[in-house]
This record gives structure tokens, sequence and C-alpha cells, in this order.
């Protein structure tokens, strides 16, 4: 099949079972978060899983690639990524497995309906208005600060989308953590999962990924930190494994 491309995207190979996304440099990319969360995130076989945000689709592609997971309903509000995502859904042959929807996070639990989900994923917007100057271009500017939607939006919808027992995953900036689990535990998502991602092993982390419960029982694992590089431009060996798995 030959891919659908508008005037300054491009077709980008993911190096896995042969999937393609399409992107426009000039709008927005995505970065190693989203790869980094589709590898924390391990989706059971047959389970149904929202992503919050999909931006041109990546996460719903690498976890069709990465899990078993039955169906995968991506929610995101720009219609033009929306757009680049459903062409890359169907190149890849997978519109019996990811439904792409142009709606809004704040009104997720409508779009989707609540409690229909066991796994809601999410690679959110890191800044809120009193953190660092917004993007001119209004695409990246969305995808980084809270613009169209905040962090008690993301939190609060997915609790009502989950089912009993269902898991929220997010990549976040450890630097909102107290906020994080503040809010996740406001809306009865308990967190059981934390690591912590450094870009060296003697770095403070840059990132973080979280995976909670809705319902869940007060205890959480702090798992061994993920160390981007050994060296400046050469990945750890988790990150290739992470990268060709």
């Amino acid at each position: 099949m030959k891919a659908e491309l508008r005037p300054g995207e491009r077709l980008d190979d993911l190096q896995i079972n042969d999937y393609y996304i399409i992107q426009n440099p000039d709008k927005f990319c995505f970065g190693m978060d989203a790869v980094l969360l589709s590898s924390f995130a391990h989706c059971a076989p047959g389970s149904k899983v929202a992503d919050f945000g999909t931006g041109t689709g990546i996460i719903p592609i690498l976890l069709t690639a990465k899990t078993e997971a039955a169906h995968i309903d991506a929610l995101e509000i720009q219609a033009e990524s929306a757009d680049m995502a459903r062409r890359s859904v169907q190149y890849n042959g997978l519109t019996d497995k990811i439904n792409i929807i142009n709606g809004d996070i704040k009104e997720a639990s409508s779009l989707l309906g609540k409690a229909s989900c066991d796994y809601v994923i999410t690679n959110p917007p890191y800044m809120n208005n009193n953190h660092g100057l917004k993007n001119p271009e209004l695409p990246k500017a969305i995808a980084r600060h809270e613009i169209l939607c905040t962090l008690d939006d993301v939190i609060r919808e997915a609790s009502r989308v989950l089912k009993p027992g269902g898991h929220f995953l997010m990549v976040h900036r450890p630097f909102r953590l107290i906020e994080i689990i503040s809010c996740l535990t406001k809306y009865r998502l308990e967190p059981k999962r934390i690591r912590f991602v450094h870009p060296f092993a003697d770095k403070e982390p840059n990132m973080i990924l979280i995976d909670a419960v809705r319902g869940g029982n007060s205890m959480v694992r702090i798992e061994a930190p993920l160390v981007i590089y050994d060296t400046p431009g050469v990945y750890t060996q988790e990150i290739l494994d992470i990268y060709n798995t």
C-alpha cells in the first residue's frame, strides 16, 4: 500500500513488525518517552486499551507490535494529528485493532464509556502554565504544555474509563511527582510501580514511568533505574533491547 502523505509529511520506519508512522517534523514527532512507555505497559492478551493524547498514533502502533491487546481506542484532540494517526493505522493494516478518535481527553469517559477499559495509557503534556516558555508553534505547544487539558483532567478521566482493577500507565517528569501521586490517589488510582529514567547513571532522572491501579491497595514498588546512555551517544544495552523488541 502506498502511504498517503500531505505536504511536509514523511513516512518513518519504526523498525518493528515492518510498521511505519506518518509524521510532520514541522509539527511534532514522537520521542523516546513514547517508546519507553510502550515497553513499560504490559498489556494482557485480549485486553481493551485507551491511549489519551495519541498524537500521530505511535503508542497504539507500538503496543500492537509488543502486546496482544485486543483493541486500542486512541484519543487525539488535534484534527491534523488524528488524521496522520488514522492514515498510519490504515497503512499498517491495523484498522481492526486501533480506532483513532478525534476528541477531547476531558470528555473521554463520555466518548469511550465509563469502566470500559483494562488499561489507559498516556504521554501527556509535561508542563503547566508556570513551567517554561510555550512553543510558538501551537501543535508543539499543545503537546508540551497543559493548554487544552490539565494533569487533573487526564487522571480524572482515566479513573472513570478504567474498570475496577484496571491499570493507568503514564510517562511524566520527576519534578511533578508529588503532584502526580496526590492527583492519582484523589481519583482512587493507587501507584503500584514507579521507574525513574536517567540520561546517565550518575545523573538525576529526567523522566518517570508510573503504573497505578484503580482501587488498588496502598503498596508501591520502585523498580531499578532505567539508564539511557553508557557514554554520550552510546545507548545502554537495556535501551537497545527496548528498541529491538
